[in-house]
């Protein structure tokens, strides 16, 4: 039996989602790691909230729910590649977009929605992207400047709105692993 993780996130859309799929396709061949996220399953985390018991993850959606309920959907582009983690070896390879004061309000609402449910969040400062793929498994050395010559031509992207948040469900056992719990349409 996997054990289930929960998040809030911003939903992409389907075109973007394409296009991520693009770059990641472009970058598996020269660029090895050890897991690259499936399509359906990108998205930008705005809060973590790992093993949930089901009163508290009702709490926190529905906090959620009330916390968004006069925000406006908004506008953002996909901007640049980056990693996290050891710059020769990274962690994650991620794709950011460009600075919105709305994503990171909206962000704001819901990690204060979900502290007010319960729930203790990572702290460290926001920076808003969308994960690639996961443990660099290469021989050499990690060349981030070779990965941004090869994304030039498709980033930064077009701009796209943003207009659902949405609770996830991590479930490892399946792809794409994760699953919408509840979905939060902004205006």
């Amino acid at each position: 039996m996997h054990s289930s993780h929960y998040f809030f996130a911003m939903t992409l859309p389907d075109d973007v989602k394409a296009h991520l799929s693009k770059i990641s396709e472009r970058l598996k061949v020269d660029f090895p790691f050890k897991s690259w996220v499936h399509r359906e399953d990108y998205h930008i985390t705005l809060a973590f909230l790992g093993n949930a018991d089901q009163r508290r993850l009702a709490e926190a959606a529905s906090n959620v729910k009330g916390a968004l309920k006069d925000c406006q959907s908004f506008q953002v582009a996909l901007n640049q590649a980056g990693t996290f983690g050891r710059t020769d070896s990274p962690r994650i390879l991620w794709v950011n977009t460009t600075e919105s004061s709305s994503l990171s309000g909206v962000r704001d609402k819901v990690f204060t929605a979900c502290e007010r449910a319960g729930f203790e969040l990572e702290t460290r400062p926001f920076k808003p992207h969308i994960t690639l793929a996961r443990k660099w498994t290469g021989q050499g050395v990690f060349q981030s400047l070779s990965v941004k010559e090869s994304l030039a031509p498709l980033l930064p992207g077009s701009i796209f709105t943003l207009e659902e948040a949405t609770l996830y469900r991590t479930r490892l056992d399946r792809t794409p692993k994760y699953e919408k719990v509840e979905s939060f349409k902004l205006i």
